[in-house]
């Protein structure tokens, strides 16, 4: 939903306006604005409105977004597009502060990320999102174990995967910043064996193939090949086709090192 940012933003543009506008008359009952407001995103936010991510838009965006969540929101069923990437900006600020600094190299960094993962037009609002939302306190833990609770285990592993790009995004892997997801990930409900699958794809090391397919040197032919067939299911890009093709073609990349991490094993075994 590559316009959701850009329709959030005009809506929190509008809903000042509008309440700088109207005095609300003695006696009048509060009215409900939130209902039209969440029907005009195109229910592009379901379990994001509430819990600590909701708070921490709430902090950022104000009064609007305030009226928006006072309406009625899923906080069951599938993860949408907008509860993805407004999960994903608000992790996302919180690598970028794990150091306690950001730098507008970082920023540049991370919109450049954006525009090659969600289009130009997408990464201007996220950026524009994601500079508010780094003015506020994120407790990683709160917003971690929300995400647990309530979006999908592949959608998970892609975010995690996101996470890694935009902490590489420089070219390097700062230490505090692998803490960080893993903190992130841990509080997820990700498992720690997932979590090395996907660091494994970032920080190469002797034995990365063997961790990306989740299975120790030692293991034998076999036990590779059912590991890649496991994985390869696990990782395979359809898993997240829910959240948009923009995603679901990002996907594609943890697809093909799972592929590119059996060829390496094979070679080195000499399997057929």
């Amino acid at each position: 939903m590559s316009w959701f940012f850009t329709i959030l933003i005009i809506l929190i543009f509008v809903g000042y306006i509008y309440n700088k506008g109207t005095k609300k008359q003695v006696g009048e009952p509060k009215k409900k604005k939130a209902g039209g407001y969440a029907q005009w995103v195109g229910g592009g936010l379901g379990w994001a409105f509430g819990g600590p991510i909701g708070g921490i838009l709430g902090f950022a965006f104000g009064r609007m977004f305030e009226d928006m969540r006072a309406g009625s929101y899923s906080q069951e069923g599938s993860t949408l597009q907008g509860d993805f990437k407004v999960s994903l900006l608000v992790l996302s600020a919180a690598v970028m502060k794990a150091d306690g600094s950001v730098k507008r190299a970082e920023l540049d960094f991370v919109k450049r990320f954006l525009v090659a993962n969600f289009g130009a037009e997408s990464a201007e609002s996220s950026v524009l999102m994601l500079r508010e939302i780094l003015k506020q306190p994120i407790d990683v833990q709160e917003v971690g174990r929300q995400i647990g609770r309530f979006m999908d285990y592949p959608s998970r592993l892609q975010l995690l995967h996101y996470l890694f790009g935009i902490a590489q995004a420089d070219g390097h892997l700062p230490d505090v910043e692998v803490r960080m997801i893993a903190s992130i990930a841990a509080a997820m409900g990700v498992s720690p064996s997932d979590f090395d699958s996907l660091k494994a794809m970032f920080v190469k090391e002797t034995d990365s193939a063997y961790k990306i397919l989740e299975v120790l040197p030692a293991a034998t032919d076999d036990e590779v090949k059912k590991a890649y067939r496991e994985m390869a299911v696990k990782y395979h890009p359809d898993k997240v086709s829910h959240l948009g093709e923009d995603v679901r073609k990002a996907a594609e990349q943890k697809f093909k090192e799972v592929s590119s991490a059996y060829d390496q094993i094979k070679k080195q075994r000499g399997i057929k």
